[in-house]
């Protein structure tokens, strides 16, 4: 049994790290490429640390535990919003902006409730996998395509104090900033580094939860759903306090936001194309509807915050945990069933 509980400590570990080392050399590649700050938000923090959820869901699929790859997506989704995010608000308040409510939070609740609509008959296909595969590369061109539109713009002639900026002296100050930044080989040095540990670590964490789940008497489910989910969300933690206490607010948010579009699809998806999944019925009856109604949460209350042009700060934090509180001890209760 130590065995095993060393080897998921051990891959936890290198999971924190390898996302870490796998973001850094991402953001390093994007710089060198010129990509816009918005893209290099929506991509690599969104993908980036939800790279643990991949890995850890693709080889659970391979090795046969999809109760343990759709356990560790809908538990992280449940993790980011109520813990994370809830953890994050309480301690820096942040600002909700218009594209926030008009855009990303409708486009998550949209993905939600399609991932509920598929498992509506305890099944997922290799159709429902590529379904939602596709879903995730419209969403990602649509982003692409805003956020190279904005980035344009951005790079256009600047106004201040009703003078014009030259272009002369943006390009000196890209030029400076180029000296800063790491060269491109370290960036992909780093890229495939980060992604070598991610899968090492997913490998140990794999072994050893399902041992654990054998040895306790234990569901894989829950088992995915509780060590490996709060594991796999730890550098969303990570990334959401650094970036709220930077006060970048929407890159807090949505790196949530973010990252729980790629468990719904990304995840989940490729777990479905490589092996259907047949779900514990309690997937639906308590973690997806946990999902359904954690998103809609986020939803009414960032609304509200912005209507009212309040901050998303401590009440809507300690309601955020409370979810949590309350989930965790129904997911206790039920965990035998």
């Amino acid at each position: 049994m130590w065995l095993a509980v060393i080897a998921v400590l051990i891959g936890l570990a290198i999971l924190v790290w390898s996302a870490d080392v796998f973001i850094d050399g991402a953001t390093t590649l994007a710089k060198n490429l010129r990509l816009p700050s918005f893209l290099i938000g929506v991509l690599i923090l969104g993908l980036g640390t939800s790279a643990p959820e991949m890995v850890v869901s693709v080889l659970a699929a391979l090795e046969g535990s999809p109760d343990l790859a759709l356990g560790n997506a809908y538990g992280s989704n449940i993790i980011n919003i109520a813990l994370v995010l809830g953890v994050t608000v309480f301690i820096s308040p942040i600002i909700i902006h218009e594209g926030i409510v008009k855009r990303d939070l409708p486009l998550l609740a949209l993905i939600t409730a399609l991932a509920a609509w598929q498992l509506r008959d305890g099944e997922l296909s290799q159709a429902d996998g590529i379904l939602l595969l596709v879903v995730l590369v419209i969403v990602l061109g649509i982003q692409i395509t805003l956020s190279l539109r904005e980035g344009n713009s951005a790079n256009g002639i600047q106004h201040k104090d009703n003078g014009i900026v030259e272009n002369s002296l943006i390009d000196k100050t890209d030029s400076a900033s180029a000296q800063t930044t790491p060269s491109l080989a370290r960036g992909l040095v780093s890229l495939f580094i980060g992604m070598l540990m991610l899968v090492l670590g997913s490998r140990a964490i794999v072994w050893g939860a399902v041992e654990l789940a054998t040895l306790w008497g234990l569901s894989e489910l829950i088992i995915g759903l509780t060590i490996i989910a709060v594991g796999t969300s730890l550098p969303e933690l990570v990334s959401s306090l650094s970036a709220a206490r930077k006060g970048e607010h929407d890159m807090a948010l949505g790196n949530i936001i973010g990252s729980n579009i790629f468990n719904t699809l990304a995840v989940v998806g490729l777990a479905a194309l490589i092996e259907p999944i047949t779900a514990n019925p309690m997937i639906l009856a308590r973690d997806v509807l946990a999902v359904v109604l954690l998103t809609l949460l986020l939803v009414a209350m960032c609304t509200f915050a912005f209507v009212t042009k309040r901050q998303f700060g401590r009440t809507s934090g300690a309601t955020l945990i409370l979810f949590f509180v309350g989930y965790t001890v129904w997911l206790i209760q039920t965990a035998n069933m």
